[in-house]
Parts: structure tokens; C-alpha cells; sequence
């Protein structure tokens, strides 16, 4: 037991083992360029569900894997909802975290499941005390079936709760302190989520506990006009990381230290050079940024 409580409590500033911090996401039209090309990116990132099956998803995995570390980012814990994490669900995430030994694993607070129906969306929360309950009930028995402590990414969200009775990042905190999770801080929902909902994103930073960061996520997003005229941020991962988002970010690098970073593309996938250059952007950042962490 001392062992667990060791592990999802890792010390404060250690970073996971990866020379360069800054990865893409590996997608299904870049499997043979990956391998093939060897970009200079640090890591890459899956979404285990896409290598259930395997086949020729996990062939190309396998060899991808034998060049980069990995991280396994899930979509479909539901870590949010009322009924317990799916006992399938998990056993077939670890048999692919003993085959290729993620140096992460994460998942999202928000739910996509009740009943007999399963989303294809990640569904916002309201933050009270009993959803909170909820989500860090889920957590812990997701670690325990793991053996592994997980990093929980907080959302993009286009509507919020009067319920709620904390901010997202209060929230965040507390379910990290309560099960030793770790946080993935998706700095481009934080941005979106400050302007749909009208708060300041760099206070959110301000208000998330450093100790538990371990991963940072930056993507593309795009404005679209609604019926009464205003504008709302859609998280689309379909394009470049906008400036106010990479201004955001290096405020983050200061402030949590060189976190491993990754770009996530996931539709309108550009050649495998444009993620390259982008991964190597956030690696700049980290060069110029992280040095008072470096220091100490």
C-alpha cells in the first residue's frame, strides 16, 4: 500500500521521464510519416480506445512505440458519471499499458455515459461538492484497477452550471489533492472557456496548484456567431495554436516549470512537418521560459 500511496503522490517538480517536452498526437494519416520520417518531437499521444481492436492500428503503434515515448489519453472513462468507470473499459486500457508502457495516462473530467448510452461528446459538470465526490470515487478505483496514478484534463465547456458553487480550478485542485491524480492543464480550453464564459484565464493559472500539473495540451480552436449576434469559441482541434493561446502558455511555463506539452490536431490533419513545427515552438518556450525552474 505504501507503495500506491508513493506513486500517485509523486514529489513536487519531477517530471516525467522525456528528453524533449514537446510531442504531437499520433493520428492514422501520419502512421507510415511517422515512422517513416522520424520527426524531431519528443512524445506522441493515443487515444487507447483506437487500439482495442488491433489490427493495423496497433501494428503501426508497435513500431511507433520502438521510436517516442507515448502517453495514453482516453476518451471514454466518463470519469464524470453517476454509474462506476466500466470494468471492460479499464481491463482492456491496461492490457495496452503492459504491452507498451505509457509514461502517462490520462482521461477527462467530464462524463459521456449513462445507461445504456454512450456520447460522442465530453459533457461538462457543475462543480459542487457531490459531483466532486463523484468524480474523485471514479478516480480512485480507476488507479487501483490501473496500478497507476492518471492525469484528469479539465474541459472546454460552452455552457455553465448555476449549481456550480467553486471555480473549475478550485475544483481541479481538490480532486488532485484528494486522490494524488495529476492534472492535464489544456491551455487552450482554458482560453475558450474565458471567453465563452467571461472570466480571466490568466487567473485560472494563478489558481492551479503547480504540484499537480503534469502534462499541458495546446491546440487550435474557431469562433463562430450565434443567433443572437455574439461569438463562441469551439475547442476544434482543426489549426494552428492562435497567439493569445501561445501568450497564455508561456505565462504557464513560468509559472509550473517544463511541463511536457503536446499539440493536438485532430481534424483538417496538416502534414506531419506543420505539427513538427509547432511541437518545436512549445519546446522553444519551455528553452526560454522554464529557466527559473532550471535554475532552482
Amino acid at each position: 500500500m505504501e507503495k500506491k500511496v508513493n506513486l500517485f503522490h509523486p514529489e513536487e517538480g519531477s517530471y516525467p521521464p522525456v528528453k524533449n517536452p514537446a510531442g504531437i498526437g499520433l493520428r492514422h494519416a501520419h502512421y507510415k510519416d511517422v515512422i517513416e520520417t522520424k520527426p524531431a518531437v519528443g512524445w506522441l499521444e493515443v487515444h487507447p480506445e483506437n487500439y482495442f481492436g488491433g489490427g493495423a492500428h496497433r501494428h503501426y503503434l508497435t513500431k511507433a512505440r520502438e521510436l517516442y515515448p507515448v502517453s495514453f489519453h482516453a476518451v471514454g472513462l466518463s470519469l464524470g458519471s453517476t454509474e462506476r468507470v466500466s470494468r471492460d473499459h479499464l481491463r482492456q486500457i491496461k492490457e495496452l499499458i503492459e504491452i507498451y508502457e505509457p509514461f502517462q495516462v490520462s482521461d477527462h473530467a467530464s462524463w459521456s455515459m449513462s445507461g445504456n448510452a454512450h456520447l460522442n461528446d465530453l459533457l461538462p459538470l457543475p462543480y459542487t461538492k457531490e459531483t466532486l465526490s463523484i468524480l474523485c470515487r471514479n478516480i480512485e478505483e480507476t488507479q487501483e484497477f490501473l496500478g497507476q496514478r492518471i492525469l484528469v484534463e479539465n474541459p472546454s465547456t460552452y455552457l455553465s452550471f448555476k449549481s456550480s458553487t467553486m471555480p473549475e480550478w478550485d475544483f481541479m485542485n481538490e480532486a488532485a489533492r484528494r486522490n494524488g491524480c495529476g492534472i492535464l492543464l489544456d491551455v487552450n480550453n482554458i482560453y475558450v472557456q474565458s471567453r465563452n464564459h467571461g472570466f480571466d484565464a490568466f487567473e485560472y493559472l494563478r489558481g492551479i496548484e503547480g504540484r499537480h500539473v503534469g502534462e499541458i495540451h495546446l491546440a487550435g480552436h474557431t469562433e463562430q456567431e450565434i443567433a443572437d449576434g455574439s461569438t463562441v469559441l469551439i475547442d476544434t482541434h482543426d489549426s494552428l495554436v492562435r497567439p493569445e493561446v501561445w501568450n497564455l502558455y508561456g505565462f504557464a511555463i513560468e509559472k509550473f516549470g517544463p511541463i511536457p506539452t503536446l499539440i493536438e490536431w485532430d481534424q483538417n490533419l496538416p502534414p506531419l512537418s506543420t505539427l513538427a513545427a509547432e511541437a518545436g515552438r512549445a519546446a522553444a518556450i519551455i528553452r526560454e521560459r522554464a529557466l527559473p525552474h532550471a535554475a532552482e
